[in-house]
């Protein structure tokens, strides 16, 4: 059994959001095997409730509360710097400090770094000795570079200088780093050629999904109206990514599906949703949910789940815990290109244009037993190739 330091940009627990997902899992694998010293930011104030969860599998935690007015100063100094505004949102005096405290108290064999944000504080880990492990998840300047492309000037010179800039600190941190993980080949062999000097360091460890909490097997409470016919977006609604997703669903493909089959519904299911995405409900047949206790009932009794994203990095969880639903899924291109080619034979059909989303959605609401048939193959995909415990196996040799 090892000491471990793990930072996080975002306490790991409740596992809800796609990041938050894979840094539960991750934390609690390592946990079972080694002690594991945390330290992480708490950028919800409903999230501060769930420390206990944290300190009862860990060792010495820290928690830093992310202060809209701290944040937005150390923002702008962070631009004014010259450096990313990724790179100063996380930045803390206090928690270099507290890193430097515990790698004095401690034989810490290994530092696990979630996102690039926090490879900031690998320098205060002095000892050559130490392993760094930095999980970058996805690559976020090119996740900053897609934003740059869909907006206007002069959010568009603001994101396209994140990217930059951004770009120029992932590459120096991978230096640091003994190895360097990312979720998907794609994302990996993005880095590679971003960063050729670190390319012998990288790494893919896919994402999985929990096939015991998302089973078709239980019994949900049927959420919608009787005789509806309900497509189902999930995820949280504050991401943009999956705000434009909606929307671009809701005005471009929707209304042609309405005029199809009447009884269609549009349900967006997912936490904290702007304007934006409240004003959709307006519309005939959109519902918007906002925060559910769980997501489950509304996936089991989905006549479709769509994936219409436009914009976004890696595997994306709602496709994973959709097909482990035993439903098959909508994706656009964009959606589903972090999983394996295998996929499409699966459970997902991938559609890009407007009428590419209608016809396959029309075909699904014509042919039950084709989309029941699609949701066996895509359970039992899932549960061969996304078990976070046989993906999560890598680490054990990786970490020390």
């Amino acid at each position: 059994m090892a000491e471990i330091l793990f930072l996080c940009h975002r306490i790991p627990y409740p596992p809800n959001k796609g990041d938050k997902i894979r840094s539960w899992h991750v934390l609690r694998h390592l946990a079972s095997k080694h002690t594991v010293h945390l330290a992480c930011f708490v950028d919800a104030p409903e999230d501060w409730a769930h420390r206990e969860t944290i300190q009862r599998l860990c060792g010495e935690c820290y928690f830093e509360r992310l202060e809209r007015s701290a944040v937005q100063w150390r923002n702008l100094s962070g631009l004014a710097a010259g450096k990313s505004v990724t790179e100063s949102h996380f930045a803390s005096a206090a928690l270099r400090q507290w890193v430097k405290q515990i790698a004095a108290r401690h034989r810490i064999a290994s530092v696990y770094v979630f996102s690039s944000a926090m490879a900031q504080y690998l320098p205060s880990v002095a000892s050559p000795e130490i392993r760094r492990v930095i999980d970058f998840v996805d690559l976020d300047s090119e996740k900053w570079r897609q934003y740059a492309r869909h907006r206007k000037p002069p959010l568009r010179w603001i994101y396209d200088l994140e990217a930059r800039r951004l770009s120029a600190y992932e590459r120096n941190m991978a230096q640091l780093a003994s190895v360097n993980l990312f979720v998907t080949d794609g994302e990996a062999e993005s880095f590679r050629r971003l960063a050729p000097e670190s390319s012998a360091k990288v790494i893919t460890i896919h994402n999985g999904v929990d096939i015991e909490y998302f089973s078709p097997d239980r019994a949900y409470a049927d959420p919608f109206k009787a005789g509806g016919r309900a497509i189902v977006f999930t995820g949280a609604m504050s991401y943009w990514a999956n705000e434009d997703a909606v929307t671009w669903f809701a005005m471009k493909v929707f209304p042609a599906i309405r005029q199809q089959e009447p009884r269609a519904e549009f349900w967006i299911v997912g936490a904290e949703p702007g304007q934006a995405v409240k004003s959709l409900a307006r519309l005939p047949g959109i519902t918007v949910t906002g925060t559910v206790p769980d997501v489950r009932p509304f996936l089991a009794h989905a006549a479709a789940v769509v994936a219409p994203m436009r914009i976004g990095r890696g595997i994306q969880n709602k496709i994973l815990e959709a097909m482990a639903m035993a439903k098959s899924v909508v994706a656009s291109d964009m959606a589903r290109s972090g999983l394996d080619i295998a996929a499409i034979s699966n459970g997902v059909s991938v559609a890009t244009t407007p009428a590419e989303f209608v016809g396959r959605l029309m075909l699904t609401f014509r042919d039950p037993r084709l989309a029941t048939e699609m949701g066996r193959r895509a359970r039992e995909w899932v549960v061969a190739e996304y078990d976070w415990t046989h993906n999560l196996c890598k680490l054990n040799e990786l970490v020390v």
